[in-house]
C-alpha cells in the first residue's frame, strides 16, 4: 500500500496535469499484478484510510514522504470514493428514528417490524441504524468516520431524520434524538463501533448519555438489545410472518417489541430537557463541525403551527413530506388519511415558518394511471396551493409486507411497464421549474424485496439518457447543479424567478453560468397574508429568506480553493440581493431561518437573534 501511496505522490509532483480515476485504477492494476500475496493487494477504497492513518499515527513515517500542501490537496481529491456525495456543498447524513407505532395504515406502505413504518432492514441507512441499535449519537459518529475516511470534508453537516413519522414519537424522544445528533456533531472523541460493545467496564451503566461510542454501546448490548441482522431477522421471524399474512398488524407487533424489558430498558435514556438541546446548540454554533441544515420527516395531517414551532426550536430548517398524491380519490383508495385540503393547509403553515419543503410524490398507486399521475403531477408543481422546493419522486414498489398485495393478488393493481414508467418520470421533469429540485427516484429498497415494480437502480440514469437530446428544455435544479465541477465566479449571472403561492411572492435567485448550470441559489418569500396571520411567527413587516444554498466540492470551514463555489462571496451577494428585493416591496426587516451551525455567519450579515430566527433590519 505504502509503495502505491509514494508512487501517486511522485507522480502528482512531476504531472503538469491533474491526474484522474482512469489513471488511478491502472495505477491499482499495475500494482496487483505484482503481487503474489492477496493480503498484499491494493484497493482503492483502502488508499485514503491508510494515508490518512499513517499522517496521523506515524508522523515520522509520514515526514519521510514529504507531502507540501498542494500536493496533499491532489492527493485528497484523486482519492475521495464517491466525490458526489458531498457535491451539493454539505455532509448528508441521514438517521433513523426506531421502531414505532405509526398512527397512519397506508396501503402501500411496507410493514418491516424491524424498522419504523415504511423502512425496510436491507435499506443501506437502516442497516447503519440497526447496526448502531437506532441510536442518534451512534448512527452520526460511524457516519462521520466512514465519510472521512472516504476523503470528504466534513466541516458542514446536514442530518436528516428519517423514520415515518417524526410526530408520531413522543416529544421527550424527540428532544433527546436531537441533542445526541447534536452532541456527535460536537464531539471530537474518535469512533469506536458497536463491535467493541463487549469489551467497555460500564456495562451495568442505566445512563449512557455522556459515554464514549463503545461505551454507549455497552449499553444496548447489555439491556439485552441485538445489532445482528441475522439475529434480529431471527427473533422477528414470526411476528413478521404473522404480520405479511395479515393476522397482526405492524402497530400491534411493535408495541409488543417496545414493552419487553431491553426496549424498555434502553427507553430510560431516551429524555431530554430543552435546557440541554440548546446547551449542544450553542456548542455547535463554534464547533468545528457544523449543524448546517437539519430535516425531519413527517406527514402533513400532523402539521400545525404548535408542530412546526416545536420543530423549528428543536433547530429544524427542512421538512420532508409524504403527501404521495393530490388526488382525494388516490389518496382515499390508498387509507392515506388525508385529504388534499390538509395537503395545501401544511404547506401554508410550513411556508410561514420559512422551512424548506421537501415532499415525497409517488406514481403508480392504486387507482392511478399515468395519465392521471401526469396530471397530479401538473397540479404540484403549478398550483399556487404547493409548489414545493424538493421533489422525491417515486414509482409505488410492491413488498411482501404491505396491504397493497391483496390488491395486487386480485389483479386490482399493477406496476407500469417500463417504457410506460421512464416516459411518465421525463414528463414529470421537463415540468418541473427552475427552483424545484428532483432529489431522487427511488427508494433504496433491494430488488429482492420487490415483488412487482421497477427493480433497476439506475431508473434516473435511464430517464436523463431519455432527456439527454432534450437538456435545453430542462430546469429542474439537480440536472443544472455544477455538482462536482469547477466554476469561474466571473462567468456566472444572477437571475430571479418570481413565482406566487396562497401565502407569499416567492423571488428564487440563482447564480448560473451561460449554460444555465447553477452555482448556488437563494429562496426569499414576501408574505402576501401580513395582517392577523394567526400562524406566522415573525413581524408582519418582515420577509423571509427560507435557505441560501451554494453548491460545488465542500471547502472548509474558513478556508477556500481554487475553481470551487463555496467561499466565493456568492452566499453573501445572494443575501444582499434578497435584502434590495425585500426593501424594493416595502418590508422593513427580514427574517432567515438559520440552521444552528449558520448563526454565527449570519450575524456576520447583520442578523441579530431573535426567538426561531435571525433578523435584519432594512
Amino acid at each position: 500500500m505504502e509503495d502505491a501511496i509514494l508512487e501517486i505522490l511522485a507522480a502528482i509532483k512531476a504531472s503538469d496535469r491533474t491526474l484522474d480515476a482512469e489513471w488511478l485504477e491502472r495505477l491499482v492494476r499495475r500494482h496487483n499484478r505484482r503481487s503474489h500475496d492477496a493480503n498484499r493487494m491494493v484497493a482503492k477504497r483502502r488508499l485514503l484510510p491508510f494515508y490518512l492513518n499513517v499522517r496521523q499515527n506515524d508522523p515520522e513515517r509520514w515526514s519521510t514522504w514529504e507531502v507540501d500542501p498542494a500536493t496533499e490537496t491532489q492527493l485528497l481529491q484523486l482519492l475521495k470514493m464517491k466525490p458526489r456525495r458531498t457535491a451539493s456543498g454539505v455532509a448528508t447524513i441521514t438517521v433513523i428514528t426506531k421502531p414505532w407505532p405509526c398512527s397512519s395504515n397506508c396501503l402501500y406502505c411496507p410493514n418491516d417490524i424491524r424498522m419504523p413504518k415504511s423502512y425496510l432492514a436491507n435499506e443501506p441507512a437502516c442497516q447503519r441504524a440497526e447496526h448502531n441499535f437506532f441510536d442518534p449519537y451512534l448512527q452520526v459518529k460511524s457516519r462521520l468516520y466512514v465519510l472521512e475516511q472516504m476523503g470528504h470534508v466534513t466541516d458542514k453537516v446536514e442530518l436528516i431524520v428519517l423514520g415515518g413519522t417524526w410526530n408520531d414519537y413522543p416529544d421527550d424522544y424527540q428532544r433527546w434524538f436531537v441533542r445526541e445528533l447534536f452532541r456527535a456533531v460536537n464531539d471530537e472523541r474518535p469512533y469506536a463501533g458497536p463491535e467493541l460493545a463487549g469489551s467497555s467496564v460500564n456495562k451495568g451503566k442505566s445512563d449512557a448519555s455522556s459515554h464514549s461510542c463503545s461505551e454507549r454501546a455497552a449499553f444496548y448490548a447489555h439491556c439485552g438489545i441485538h445489532s445482528d441482522p441475522d439475529e434480529l431477522a431471527r427473533d422477528a421471524a414470526s411476528n413478521q410472518r404473522q404480520v405479511n399474512e395479515g393476522y397482526l398488524s405492524y402497530n400491534t407487533a411493535v408495541r409488543r417489541m417496545l414493552e419487553n424489558e431491553a426496549w424498555h430498558t434502553a427507553a430510560t435514556i431516551q429524555h431530554a430537557t430543552w435546557e440541554s438541546v440548546e446547551a449542544e446548540h450553542a456548542i455547535n454554533e463554534r464547533a468545528r463541525r457544523r449543524v448546517v441544515g437539519l430535516v425531519i420527516e413527517t406527514r402533513p395531517d400532523l402539521i400545525t403551527a404548535a408542530s412546526a414551532h416545536t420543530m423549528r426550536r428543536l433547530g429544524c430548517t427542512k421538512i420532508q413530506m409524504g403527501i404521495q398524491s393530490l388526488d382525494d380519490h388516490v389518496l382515499s383508495m390508498n387509507k392515506r388519511q388525508v385529504t388534499r385540503a390538509e395537503i395545501a393547509s401544511a404547506f401554508a403553515v410550513l411556508r410561514s415558518y420559512g422551512f424548506k419543503i421537501h415532499v415525497h410524490f409517488m406514481c403508480n398507486l392504486l387507482g392511478s394511471t399515468s395519465e392521471t399521475d401526469r396530471a397530479d403531477y401538473l397540479h404540484l408543481v403549478r398550483d399556487e396551493e404547493f409548489l414545493p422546493d424538493e421533489v422525491k419522486l417515486y414509482p409505488c414498489a410492491l413488498v411482501e409486507s404491505s396491504r397493497l398485495m391483496e390488491a395486487y393478488r386480485q389483479g386490482q393493481w399493477c406496476p407500469y411497464e417500463e417504457d410506460e414508467l421512464v416516459s411518465l418520470l421525463v414528463d414529470d421533469v421537463l415540468a418541473t421549474p427552475a427552483y424545484m429540485r428532483i432529489s431522487r427516484m427511488i427508494r433504496d429498497i433491494s430488488a429482492t424485496d420487490i415483488v412487482a415494480g421497477n427493480k433497476k437502480t439506475n431508473l434516473r440514469q435511464m430517464v436523463e439518457e431519455r432527456l439527454s437530446n432534450r437538456r435545453d428544455e430542462v430546469q429542474e435544479i439537480r440536472m443544472r447543479e455544477i455538482a462536482t465541477g469547477d466554476v469561474t465566479v466571473g462567468d456566472l449571472r444572477l437571475d430571479c424567478v418570481r413565482y406566487r403561492t396562497t401565502t407569499a411572492e416567492e423571488h428564487f435567485l440563482q447564480w448560473v453560468t451561460e449554460q444555465g448550470r447553477i452555482a448556488g441559489f437563494c429562496r426569499l418569500s414576501l408574505p402576501t397574508v401580513r395582517k392577523d396571520n394567526p400562524i406566522a411567527p415573525i413581524p408582519p413587516n418582515a420577509a423571509m429568506i427560507r435557505e441560501v444554498h451554494v453548491y460545488g466540492r465542500v471547502a472548509g470551514l474558513g478556508t477556500s480553493e481554487q475553481g470551487a463555489a463555496q467561499h466565493a462571496g456568492l452566499g453573501k451577494a445572494l443575501v444582499e440581493e434578497a435584502c434590495a428585493h425585500a426593501r424594493a416591496a416595502g418590508f422593513q426587516q427580514v427574517a432567515v431561518i438559520s440552521a444552528v451551525g449558520t448563526r454565527a455567519y449570519y450575524r456576520g450579515l447583520g442578523f441579530g437573534d431573535a426567538g426561531l430566527y435571525q433578523l435584519r433590519i432594512l
